[in-house]
Order: structure tokens, then sequence, then C-alpha cells
């Protein structure tokens, strides 16, 4: 399920290139207190891992960058994505009550709300990412160091995480696995163009952007839709649009 905000402003909207951390503070800051906070501090536990289980688009609008900054003129557009209802609800409840809101230091008006269900899949989609999508592994360097290291969508072990990762998320949503397990996905169009460098609390973070192939149980395919792609869905990574 999706929630697509547009906002309108009195004039530009003024951000960092590296925006996610404001956009994932703006989502926190609408919900209810109880539910942010559970959903922050505990989320959806599985193994050694407590998943958020939702997403979110990069912003959507006419947009130019200069000096180290990302302006979009109004009016824009904000998708956020989960499989929690009572998210999304908390949110667009709180939304429709405030006269204006804070993006950064940018005041914004709600100008409409609407829903998107998780189309009927297929069992093979392409698919056009709208945030980066991201998997990697820690490893340990010689001087007994650890280092993260991100997968490019060319690596077998990019699309064994990205399996791996639904169906724990999955598991940890539901309190089951899934009646099938098949998941893949290929990059059908992805340029260099496409990794993206984010910085979140002072880490970069690599993603990447392009068009891909996925292919699998329905079940799997239609819970990534709205829980997203990898790894660090609620940091904003993930969050795609299939295309017809």
């Amino acid at each position: 399920m999706r929630l697509i905000l547009t906002f309108n402003a009195e004039r530009e909207l003024l951000l960092p290139l590296s925006y996610h951390e404001i956009l994932q503070g703006f989502i926190y800051k609408n919900l209810e207190k109880g539910l942010a906070e559970r959903i922050h501090q505990c989320g959806f536990p599985f193994e050694k891992r407590h998943f958020k289980l939702f997403t979110f688009s990069r912003l959507m609008g006419k947009a130019r960058v200069n000096k180290g900054q990302i302006s979009f003129s109004p009016p824009f557009k904000l998708v956020i994505s989960s499989p929690l209802k009572d998210l999304l609800q908390s949110l667009a409840e709180n939304l429709l009550k405030s006269q204006e809101v804070r993006l950064g230091d940018n005041k914004l008006f709600l100008e409409s709300i609407s829903v998107n269900f998780a189309p009927k899949m297929k069992e093979a989609v392409s698919i056009r990412m709208l945030s980066p999508v991201t998997v990697y592994s820690t490893l340990i360097t010689p001087e007994g160091r650890k280092k993260t290291y991100y997968y490019n969508p060319k690596e077998k072990e990019f699309a064994e995480l990205i399996k791996q990762n639904i169906i724990k998320k999955y598991k940890a949503f539901y309190g089951r696995p899934p009646s099938s397990q098949d998941f893949d996905i290929e990059p059908l169009r992805v340029r260099q163009e496409d990794e993206k460098l984010i910085t979140y609390k002072g880490f970069i973070i690599k993603g990447w952007m392009g068009r891909y192939r996925l292919c699998g149980a329905q079940e799997l395919l239609q819970f990534a839709y709205d829980a997203g792609l990898g790894a660090k869905n609620s940091q904003g990574f993930g969050y795609f649009e299939v295309e017809e």
C-alpha cells in the first residue's frame, strides 16, 4: 500500500543533496508518537535484525542542483510505501490535521493525499527504481577492521542477498515463511551513472538506480512492492515502480 503526498510551498524547497535522513525524520515526526517509537525502536524482529517495513521515494518534481544543494519548484510529490496500514493511516491523519508542515527548514502545505494498492503481480515484471537499491556485506580486513562492501547488480551476491532479505522481511511481518521462496532480480538497464552515493548520518551508502526484472512467487513480489527491495528501506532505499 502506498501513500502519495503532493505538497505546495510559497517558495522553492531547498535541501542538501543527500536528504534521505530529512525525509525519514519527516515521516517519524508525523506519526502518532507511540507508533513511531515502536517502529523505530523495535520494528519487526527476525534473527538479529529489526525491520521497519516502510520505504519512500525520492522527492519527485522539477529540480535543479547548485553548490551542493538541490532545489525543487513546487508542487512536488513524496510517496511512502509499507505493508503497515496503521503506519500509513497515522501519517495521513496527522498530515491532514496540520495546516502546514516542515521539511528541514522549509515550510510546506499539503495539497493532496491519495492511496495506491499493490497491483496484481505477474510471475515476471519489469521495474524501475525510484530510490536506490542497496545490499552489502560486512567484511573483516587483514588488519582486523570491519569494512562494508556494497554489491553492484552484476555480482551474483546482489540477487542472492536481495532474495534472502525479502524472505526475512516476509517472515518477520507474517510470522511464517512464504509458500514459495522463488524470487530473483536481474538488471535490464543499469548504467554507471545509476550508481548513487548517499550520505546518511555521516556514512556513505552506495545504491543503484536503473531498470530490473523481478520474477518469482506472487506473494513475495507483492510484498516487495510494499516493503521495498534490499537493505535500508526505512532510510529511503529500495522503492520501485512497476513498468507497464
